[in-house]
């Protein structure tokens, strides 16, 4: 019985710890200890599986650490402040002009300015104080973050797309089709119009009002203080810093070096003093650290599910039942890549392993390559944006939820699943029959 498939259960236990409001922290230790033990695995030999899998995840994890810490420059020299307040000035109230530039900042830091989540932290925690007296109900931005931070990588090589779309057409080569990149482009259009839609409506339905308590001790939003407040040589500093990030990111293709080079940009130059360094890093511990951690689980508890060969397990009941009919092929394909993200906690490392499995059964079943990318591409990405170990809902929950009122699994990950999960999973199933 396919719900007692170790993946299965393990996701399961996941997700209802995270929704009884266990951190998502000790959630996946316990997971993962499931996935092991229900799979015939010693629990101490899961115990070493989980922390030996850390490591895949520990260029990110370091990169979190470090932005964090630029991020903390940021807020500690007031840029963040002056940041807020021009956004207030251009939204003038209105909620969907605000829902469109978070969706703008989340694409440019995907694309051309690639820092992926660490900007987060920087912008909202200002903007909260102006978000309070608009009602703005915050799953509304929950949302528009996680269409931002999706749509570019899957859908143009640039950045993150372009890894992504690299680890694509590799992970099919191995599993016996051959693809490029053209192929990925002319067909993943079809999933961002697809989110596009669904965050639409959910922007729409959110739309609505919903009061936020002031909270003491919360950052002072955009609006509630009075005056102006004028760019000074520090703020300029800080811009010059992060231009320094992104261009060491690009050159040498690693976001740690980049963001390192810019924190010592910023001592060198005074905006923070030498005797601060300690509480700088502190900053950026405090600030990203248990995304993190989080991460570094993500990758340990995906070496665990990848070692119990459950996976494997659950594709071959899946294709004891698929029959002849392609629209339920692309159904539980589908389903059962959202069942292995949700736990992983990323698509980038769910392409790899469903790749392997779902090439060769969907060429067997009369896919088409373009219905393939798709399935693939969508198998990967729904759980990603909904899963409690994703940074595509941790990332928006560490800005939301400063002030301690943005609960991360009801108003991230479940109004990401409604609004972007399940219309990928509707609707592309579907058209995969046409592709």
């Amino acid at each position: 019985m396919i719900l007692l498939n170790p993946v299965v259960l393990s996701v399961i236990v996941l997700a209802g710890l995270c929704l009884v409001k266990i951190p998502v922290f000790f959630s996946l230790i316990v997971a993962a200890i499931v996935a092991g033990v229900t799979s015939g695995i010693p629990i101490d030999e899961t115990m070493k599986l989980l922390v030996g899998g850390m490591g895949a995840n520990s260029d990110t994890a370091l990169s979190y650490i470090l932005l964090g810490a630029l991020a903390y420059c940021i807020n500690k020299s007031g840029a963040a402040e002056v940041m807020a307040r021009q956004i207030g000035k251009l939204i003038r109230g209105n909620k969907f002009i605000l829902a469109i530039i978070v969706m703008l900042f989340a694409v440019v830091a995907e694309t051309f300015i690639p820092i992926h989540i660490a900007f987060i932290p920087i912008l909202i925690p200002p903007l909260l104080g102006l978000m309070n007296k608009m009602k703005v109900d915050r799953r509304m931005l929950s949302i528009s973050f996680g269409f931002g931070l999706k749509a570019p990588y899957i859908t143009l090589p640039i950045a993150y797309g372009a890894i992504f779309h690299e680890l694509i057409i590799t992970s099919f080569k191995k599993a016996g089709l051959a693809i490029n990149g053209s192929m990925i482009i002319s067909t993943n259009w079809i999933i961002a119009l697809i989110m596009a839609i669904g965050v639409t409506i959910g922007v729409i339905i959110f739309s609505r009002d919903r009061e936020y308590k002031t909270v003491s001790g919360a950052v002072v939003g955009a609006s509630e203080v009075e005056g102006d407040i004028k760019a000074d040589k520090n703020h300029w500093l800080i811009l010059i810093a992060g231009a320094i990030t992104v261009a060491v990111q690009i050159l040498t293709k690693s976001l740690p070096l980049g963001a390192l080079c810019g924190l010592i940009f910023i001592v060198a130059t005074g905006v923070i003093k030498f005797n601060d360094i300690q509480d700088m890093l502190d900053g950026g511990i405090h600030m990203m650290g248990f995304i993190a951690f989080v991460m570094l689980l993500a990758a340990g508890y995906a070496n665990v599910i990848t070692n119990s060969g459950a996976i494997d397990k659950i594709v071959e009941s899946a294709a004891g039942v698929l029959g002849g009919s392609k629209l339920i092929s692309s159904y539980v394909m589908i389903l059962l890549g959202l069942l292995v993200t949700l736990g992983i906690g990323t698509s980038f490392g769910t392409v790899p392993i469903i790749s392997a499995i779902y090439v060769p059964l969907a060429m067997k079943l009369g896919f088409s390559p373009s219905a393939t990318i798709l399935l693939v591409t969508i198998a990967a990405v729904c759980g990603d944006a909904g899963s409690p170990a994703s940074d595509t809902t941790l990332g928006p929950t560490a800005g939301l939820g400063v002030d301690k009122q943005h609960d991360h699994i009801r108003d991230t990950c479940i109004p990401q699943i409604i609004f972007i999960g399940l219309p990928l999973i509707v609707v592309g199933g579907f058209i995969t029959q046409f592709l």
